[in-house]
């Protein structure tokens, strides 16, 4: 007899749903990209490096810079694809200036400038 009722133990183990225990909680959502700042455009989006070189060479010609970046590059000196993207932010009256800037610098210009 001790075995049927473990067969029956068994099949009502195996055919019924386990009851829910806990809560679930929602995957959490990407957070948006954060607003560019009044009167700012965005120039370009690179690496850290190349952002401070792009910074100090539109500071020289005048037009003030700001780097924003989702990263703290003290705590993670390193970038891996997107992740350590920094976007170099420019005064919209200055914009199409630090375009023409990168303009010349580029290696292999296209031919009609940026807008």
């Amino acid at each position: 007899m001790a075995p049927l009722v473990f067969g029956r133990l068994v099949s009502w183990i195996i055919l019924t749903a386990m009851p829910t225990r806990r809560k679930l909680l929602p995957f959490p959502k990407l957070a948006a990209e954060p607003p560019l700042e009044r009167g700012l455009r965005e120039v370009c989006r690179c690496g850290q490096t190349e952002a401070l070189v792009l910074k100090g060479l539109f500071e020289s010609e005048g037009i003030p810079t700001m780097l924003r970046s989702r990263m703290a590059h003290s705590v993670y000196p390193f970038s891996v694809g997107g992740q350590g993207e920094v976007v170099v932010l420019v005064p919209a009256s200055q914009a199409a200036l630090s375009r023409r800037l990168l303009f010349r610098l580029a290696p292999n210009p296209a031919r009609s400038l940026p807008r």
